[in-house]
């Protein structure tokens, strides 16, 4: 009988999975594995634990977040920045009530795994990156206040214009690009 592999990806799909539905602590390494109907040791051959998994899944998830964000604001596009949540959050919807509904901290308590660690910092450099160089642009500066403002207008305004339909398992209607759109206008000289 030849027996079947199991790869990272299928582990990190079925976490996915069952966070989206339930939340990062109803994933637990028996519910990944009875998802993924997958044998106890091919978890572990792959991850050295829970918390490695859901910190592959929440760095995967972010980064190819961060993708579309990026690309905006280094193509000067301001308002395509803010637009770039409810349109990702449509497009990848189990991905968006993944990591929009759930802080960083949901999906690792305690110390992140070295090799996560690292990917988790790169991340949070790059973002910071994009807010200065945006409050640059529009604000004319990267002060705290000048950052401030960039974080409100392009990462709080979506997620609070999406989460709400995030939470009932539905995609954004085009009314939220409105609403965010008259928002960064007001904000945004």
């Amino acid at each position: 009988m030849a027996r079947t592999l199991f790869d990272s990806a299928a582990f990190v799909g079925a976490a996915r999975e069952i966070a989206a539905t339930h939340g990062p602590g109803a994933v637990t390494v028996d519910a990944v594995i009875a998802h993924a109907q997958a044998p106890k040791g091919s978890f572990y051959h792959r991850f050295a634990s829970r918390d490695a998994l859901l910190g592959q899944l929440w760095l995967q998830t972010v980064l190819a977040y961060q993708e579309g964000f990026v690309a905006a604001i280094e193509a000067g596009d301001g308002l395509g920045a803010a637009l770039h949540t409810p349109s990702w959050a449509r497009a990848h919807l189990e991905d968006a009530r993944v990591l929009l509904l759930h802080g960083r901290g949901d999906f690792v308590q305690g110390e992140w795994p070295d090799a996560l660690r690292q990917g988790v910092a790169e991340q949070s450099r790059r973002m910071e990156g994009c807010l200065k160089t945006f409050a640059r642009q529009y604000f004319g500066g990267a002060r705290a206040p000048d950052i401030r403002r960039a974080q409100f207008v392009l990462l709080e305004v979506p997620v609070a214009a999406v989460k709400s339909h995030l939470q009932k398992g539905e995609r954004p209607p085009a009314l939220v690009d409105d609403l965010i759109t008259l928002t960064f206008n007001a904000i945004v000289p």
